[in-house]
């Protein structure tokens, strides 16, 4: 991170200079830890500036100038979701900051990516990171209520990685090690490259899907969702084509996904030398970095293709897993670390029991999308890796130094074929409390969430307290609930409540629907209706917002003016009175007619 440290090591000059709006943490959890890791492997010094002074050029300057490029990203997080609440509300903390500390701009990547042109106007910049790959195209930002141009429009960059990055960034530095212009480094998978008006005009389009342009999307709802649609079709590393979307003063080309990396491609990855630390320049903790500091990337990919998540857009629907004996072997080099106590917190990736999934027609023509079919999940050709994953954490838990092995990221219940897997994990893997996520459990609300439908729940509930009865100590399902989403009306989250409350859930782990960059559900919270389908939806907004959120939390009274308003607006007064089954205190009711 310094100069000096640099020096002591023979460098005068950094190759890569990586400018991330997260403090620097040296775990594969960490963006620019794996992105620097891989450059170093491949044979490229890196420099890092972590959380530069936005207001300060000289933070920019002190690495001095790259020999290839900047890499530019905001960090783990898109940094308008890390900085406001989705009441728009701005957060005090920051998670990847040392201390909590918010340390970062607004669209850190503009902002950064800005000042490094300023400052270094004949380098190249290149960005990443999440926060650019969900805005790599045309897009509605919540917290502007707007349709903003690509960031790769907004930014003076050269060129947008999109996805993982791994494979992009090292494809690029040696093009550039070539002495190659950045200029003329195009049509590479998983990156996004912008053209002129003019070039665009005369350039050969076949191949190429063109979208409706900027323009079209930000002034018409319907053509922007079927750009939406458009796009999503073509997110196939396989047999996806070339996508193109005019801007006012350039042209943005979406090269398709970067091919998915091979089981030893990840295993290497992921075995590279990483410290598990915070730099040493830092007085505080980084808080992001605790929970998951002994935690094991067992694989990547989803082909959930849930509405309101960006994974199908970002790592993408194919399953990438690494091999049992790298894992093994990253769990023996944790059991020397000094501050090791013997718990690996988490085996998973986005969906824990996708580990070892696969499907014969992935190599051949990717996976299937939702414009093809409701999901993945159910296919007769999707081939489960249940055996796999539980041998997997059965030879963790052998391992000389390992007391417990834990699975945090959470489960998909749908995927659960035969009580024996649910038994074995039940047992040996959770602390007391099994994440899952039905989000709701309206059949209207999860049907638009591209989720399970009710009766999947219960049957994974009726099973889960069949198996908690052999067990001597209770166990308990933490689920995972949503409100406010596209379709979902103040009816819908009564029902919800009604489920909790006769299940007797406990209702922790809830949130209020934000329309992130690039998901299917913002697609339909700015058009009102599904991309995929044209049926127009109901969106709930304003003070409704507040009060489907507070349906979820009904056991608290300081919700109970809201809870009792959505109540009366749904003809529910039923629910309002002394009686077990209501949701609501009477008193609260007699008190609030009296003032």
């Amino acid at each position: 991170m310094t100069m000096e440290e640099g020096k002591r090591i023979g460098i005068d000059e950094y190759d890569v200079i990586i400018i991330s709006g997260d403090a620097y943490v040296d775990h594969p959890s960490f963006a620019a830890a794996i992105i620097g890791r891989v450059l170093w492997d491949a044979g490229f010094s890196v420099g890092i500036i972590a959380q530069p002074d936005w207001n300060n050029g000289s933070d920019f300057e002190k690495l001095g100038k790259p020999r290839l490029f900047f890499a530019i990203t905001s960090g783990n997080v898109d940094s308008m979701v890390n900085h406001f609440a989705p009441s728009k509300k701005r957060r005090k903390k920051d998670q990847y900051s040392e201390g909590g500390i918010p340390k970062r701009p607004d669209r850190a990547a503009i902002v950064y990516s800005n000042i490094i042109r300023k400052l270094f106007p004949e380098s190249a910049i290149i960005i990443g990171g999440i926060e650019a790959s969900l805005r790599r195209l045309a897009h509605y930002d919540y917290w502007s209520d707007s349709v903003r141009q690509s960031i790769l429009a907004d930014a003076p960059a050269d060129i947008l990685v999109y996805g993982m990055g791994e494979r992009q960034i090292i494809e690029i530095a040696k093009s550039q090690d070539s002495m190659r212009n950045v200029k003329e480094i195009v049509q590479i998978g998983g990156t996004c490259e912008k053209t002129s008006i003019r070039e665009w005009k005369n350039k050969d389009k076949s191949g190429i899907i063109e979208l409706p342009d900027y323009i079209s999307v930000r002034d018409s709802t319907d053509e922007f969702a079927r750009a939406f649609a458009m796009q999503y079709q073509e997110n196939n590393p396989v047999k996806g084509r070339r996508v193109a979307q005019p801007h006012p003063k350039t042209v943005i080309i979406q090269n398709p996904p970067a091919r998915p990396l091979s089981e030893e491609e990840i295993d290497h990855i992921f075995e590279l030398p990483f410290q598990r630390e915070a730099h040493p320049s830092y007085k505080e903790k980084i808080p992001a970095l605790e929970p998951v500091r002994f935690s094991i990337t067992s694989h990547r990919g989803c082909y959930g293709e849930c509405s309101f998540c960006a994974l199908a857009n970002h790592q993408g629907r194919i399953i990438q897993s690494r091999s049992r004996d790298s894992i093994i072997r990253e769990v023996k080099k944790i059991t020397r670390h000094p501050d090791f106590r013997g718990t690996i917190t988490d085996v998973g990736g986005p969906t824990a029991n996708m580990y070892k999934s696969h499907c014969p027609r992935w190599s051949e023509s990717g996976a299937c999308s939702r414009t093809e079919k409701a999901t993945c999940i159910g296919c007769p050709s999707l081939v489960g890796g249940d055996n796999e994953y539980l041998g997997l954490l059965t030879d963790l838990s052998a391992i000389r130094g390992v007391k417990h092995v834990f699975i945090s990221s959470g489960i998909r219940y749908d995927l659960i074929r035969d009580e024996a897997f649910l038994r074995a994990i039940c047992r040996n893997n959770i602390s007391g409390h099994l994440k899952v996520a039905p989000e709701h459990i309206s059949d209207n609300v999860t049907k638009t969430m591209n989720k399970p439908p009710r009766k999947a729940f219960d049957n994974f509930l009726e099973i889960f307290i069949r198996v908690g009865m052999k067990k001597p100590k209770k166990q308990y399902v933490l689920p995972y609930f949503m409100s406010g989403h596209p379709g979902c009306r103040i009816d819908d989250m009564v029902e919800c409540a009604e489920y909790i409350r006769d299940r007797r859930l406990y209702t922790e782990q809830v949130q209020d629907f934000t329309p992130t960059p690039m998901t299917a559900s913002t697609c339909m919270y700015h058009t009102g209706k599904d991309p995929f389908t044209g049926q127009k939806l109901y969106i709930p907004k304003g003070r409704e917002k507040t009060i489907q959120r507070a349906m979820l939390h009904y056991r608290d009274h300081r919700n109970s003016k809201l809870v009792t308003e959505g109540l009366e607006r749904s003809g529910r007064g039923d629910l309002i009175g002394n009686s077990p089954l209501c949701l609501v205190n009477s008193h609260y009711k007699k008190r609030r007619e009296k003032r």
